[in-house]
């Protein structure tokens, strides 16, 4: 009886973590202690001394290492706990993540005021998979902040300490900034800036995003895309290309434009395959016509 108890006080203690910290990457680091946990239990029931040991070790050293990277978190804990709010543990909290066309306006609304105020900036938009960080020349400062207009606006004052590099946004969220990026080889205008060029250099180099950039000259509102140049934007021209290009699909998930391009040519290919395949199914009829002839 007592061991029954123990283990559902066990398993009562990690619902409460995994409601409290609720972010999806951290719910997987938690997931994969629990499986070293469980793992390291099951070795030393089965008296697998050596490999109980080393499980042990390692278990404690991912404690550690999880009670640093999740120190916010930890905190909210011990302060619910501390407020005696023991029951609002286990009520899951509200996590609407924010609809796409909230996202765009936050970012055109910003891009628009640094654009009137000739504030420099240059946003990297992810439209699929994370880009890799070997891609950027200095990753940057990491953030993980939610996007919004003051925020942005704020990192690109010129009295920042991140206002001179790029910002790195990944669905909602502001994953870094301070990020340099290689600049593009190919031969531009010489109206275009660091920034511009530093734009077309990683959409040349990878295809999963798209650059926004505000120039500190002019104002003008330019998007690089697969190491082209769309300018000069205005505001309310840039909200519907940032809403074509993030378009959510009828499950609600991003579609990249490459993906529905290719969707496009698999669908032709299909047609004119069977329409191929009909055209042989029709010739023994025609050219038993012809003999019979």
């Amino acid at each position: 009886m007592l061991r029954l108890i123990d283990i559902g006080l066990v398993l009562v203690s990690i619902y409460a973590v995994l409601v409290v910290i609720g972010e999806r990457r951290t719910l997987w680091m938690v997931r994969g202690l629990i499986v070293l946990m469980l793992v390291a239990a099951l070795s030393r029931a089965a008296q697998l001394e050596l490999l109980a040991f080393v499980l042990d070790k390692l278990v404690i050293g991912s404690a550690v290492a999880m009670a640093l990277i999740l120190q916010a978190e930890f905190r909210r804990l011990l302060e619910q706990l501390g407020r005696g709010e023991v029951i609002q543990l286990f009520l899951p909290r509200d996590r609407t993540p924010p609809k796409p066309n909230s996202v765009i306006d936050e970012l055109v609304d910003a891009v628009k005021e640094l654009s009137q105020n000739r504030t420099g900036a240059l946003m990297i938009l992810e439209t699929s998979k994370p880009l890799d960080e070997s891609n950027f020349s200095v990753p940057g400062v990491r953030l993980n902040a939610e996007l919004s207009k003051e925020l942005l606006q704020t990192i690109f004052q010129t009295t920042t300490l991140l206002h001179d590099g790029a910002v790195l946004i990944r669905a909602s969220r502001i994953v870094s900034a301070g990020v340099i990026l290689p600049i593009s080889e190919k031969d531009a205008s010489r109206q275009l800036g660091t920034r511009h060029r530093a734009a077309m250099g990683i959409t040349e180099r990878v295809e999963n995003c798209i650059c926004v950039v505000v120039s500190e000259e002019t104002g003008s509102i330019s998007v690089a895309d697969g190491g082209m140049l769309n300018r000069p934007l205005t505001s309310s021209k840039l909200r519907d290309l940032l809403r074509d290009k993030f378009a959510p699909s009828a499950d609600g998930d991003p579609v990249a434009p490459q993906l529905r391009s290719l969707g496009r040519r698999l669908s032709l290919q299909g047609i004119s395959f069977f329409s191929a395949l009909k055209r042989v199914l029709r010739l023994p009829s025609t050219t038993r016509k012809k003999n019979d002839s």
